[in-house]
C-alpha cells in the first residue's frame, strides 16, 4: 500500500485566476469581519463631540490605520472581482487569455487601492 505524498501548497504555482479567487474569498471574509469596527466607529462618531473625538482618536492610531490600508484593499479587490465573475458569469471574458487578462487586472488594481490607501492614510 503506498502511503499519501505530503502536499506543500507553499510549493505549487497557482494560476493567476486561482489567485483572484481566494483573494475575492478572503477580502469578502476581511469585509464581513471589519464591517462591525465601521458601524461602531460610525455610532461612536454620532454620539456626539466626545464620541466623535474618540473615533477620530482611533482613526488616527497606527493599527487602525494599517487596518483601514488593509480594508481598502479587501473593498477595492472585493468589488473588481466580483465584476469580474458576474461577467464570467454571462460568458463575458471566460475565454483563457481573456480570464487571465482580467485577473491580473484585478489583482493589480486592487493592489493599487491599497497604494493609494496607504499614500492618504499613512
Amino acid at each position: 500500500m503506498q502511503r499519501p505524498v505530503f502536499f506543500n501548497v507553499f510549493q505549487i504555482q497557482m494560476p493567476v485566476g486561482a489567485i483572484a479567487s481566494i483573494s475575492h474569498r478572503i477580502s469578502g471574509v476581511l469585509l464581513a469581519a471589519g464591517i462591525p469596527f465601521c458601524i461602531y466607529l460610525l455610532d461612536s462618531s454620532l454620539a456626539g463631540p466626545d464620541g466623535y473625538q474618540h473615533a477620530a482618536d482611533l482613526l488616527d492610531s497606527r493599527p487602525v490605520r494599517w487596518l483601514s490600508i488593509l480594508f481598502a484593499w479587501a473593498l477595492g479587490h472585493h468589488l473588481l472581482a466580483g465584476v469580474r465573475h458576474l461577467l464570467s458569469d454571462i460568458d463575458i471574458g471566460s475565454r483563457l487569455r481573456t480570464a487571465r487578462r482580467s485577473a491580473w487586472t484585478v489583482n493589480c488594481l486592487g493592489f493599487s487601492f491599497a497604494v493609494l490607501a496607504a499614500v492618504a492614510f499613512l
